[in-house]
């Protein structure tokens, strides 16, 4: 399936974020490649999704620390699809505490998920994301990228998540440096905290009504998607109402 018809392969699609993102392209229309580790979960979304108006869902259960899941997944969508208009690399692994008891096995799982997987699905999507460029110039293709507000503003706790999500805004804004030419623009968004599970870990100091929705996410990635090849935006900042705008 290529030319004109709309795909999106969505990582961490199977709750929060990716979820409502996933949502938002079925109601679109778009053809879906769907990633989280829980397979039965998994296979639920991708039911949902199709009866939403996806042209076609593709579940594939993978887990982004092992690189032959992620070579999996980019297989399966580019055996069923050929093309890729929107990658959007949303799965992601929290880790909180002081540098000083930052375990490295933890360091290495948290660059593992929120690093190598997206480094290593980009690489894989870079042929389908420029076959879909040049067959939809005006439109070109996408990649947007969930970093985080502590990847742009440091915060004590979230050293290595922060790090890591820093590292993802240099390795998108590097992409744009060599693919926006080619009709790929890519975006990371780097939002401060989102109602979530992945959230709920902080909801003692912060409540859920305190922090962005997932809607607030959605809307923006909608409307990313529908910007022309000629735009690139390279990161945005989300802060929650009633802060310094500074911290997550």
């Amino acid at each position: 399936m290529t030319g004109n018809h709309k795909s999106a392969l969505i990582s961490g699609a199977s709750r929060g974020i990716g979820l409502g993102i996933a949502n938002r392209l079925a109601e679109q229309g778009y053809s879906l490649t769907v990633t989280a580790r829980d397979a039965a979960r998994l296979d639920e979304v991708a039911a949902q999704l199709r009866s939403a108006g996806a042209a076609d869902v593709i579940a594939v259960a993978a887990d982004m620390s092992d690189t032959d899941g992620v070579e999996r997944v980019v297989a399966e969508h580019a055996n069923r699809f050929g093309t890729l208009s929107a990658l959007i690399l949303n799965a992601g692994v929290g880790t909180a505490g002081p540098l000083a008891d930052t375990s490295v096995r933890r360091f290495d799982k948290t660059l593992a998920v929120n690093l190598r997987a997206p480094l290593q699905l980009i690489q894989g999507a870079l042929p389908m994301l420029r076959a879909a460029a040049a067959a939809a110039p005006d439109r070109g293709a996408k990649v947007i990228a969930l970093s985080s507000i502590t990847g742009v503003y440091a915060e004590a706790g979230l050293a290595v998540y922060g790090a890591a999500k820093a590292a993802l805004i240099s390795l998108i804004a590097t992409l744009n440096a060599e693919e926006s030419g080619n009709g790929i623009s890519a975006t990371t968004l780097a939002p401060g905290y989102v109602d979530t599970d992945m959230s709920a870990w902080i909801h003692d100091r912060i409540p859920p009504e305190q922090m962005l929705t997932v809607g607030d996410i959605v809307e923006i990635v909608d409307a990313l998607l529908r910007l022309s090849s000629r735009a690139v935006v390279p990161n945005i900042v989300l802060s929650r109402a009633g802060t310094d705008a500074y911290r997550a």
